[in-house]
């Protein structure tokens, strides 16, 4: 099963809060994530800020389409370094 997120708060920088149906939940750093041309406008930090979790894909997204697989984000956020 994907995971979902049900929640997500921005926190500073580049790390949002990111809280999974399952319960897991913390902080994830996505600042080296922002690679490609895709993800270019959101190492700005008043558009990156603009993510929402996406209705059915229960995954972060951006204006510009530009998205993480939700599978991703979970091991991200349960990996704690």
């Amino acid at each position: 099963m994907l995971p979902r997120i049900v929640e997500a708060e921005y926190v500073h920088g580049f790390v949002i809060h990111l809280r999974f149906a399952d319960g897991t939940e913390g902080d994830i750093d996505l600042e080296n994530e922002l690679d490609g041309e895709v993800f270019r406008p959101l190492r700005d930090h008043s558009y990156f800020r603009r993510f929402r979790v996406h209705p059915e894909l229960h995954t972060l997204v951006w204006p510009n389409t530009a998205d993480f697989a939700p599978e991703f984000l979970y091991e991200k956020t349960k990996v704690k370094v």
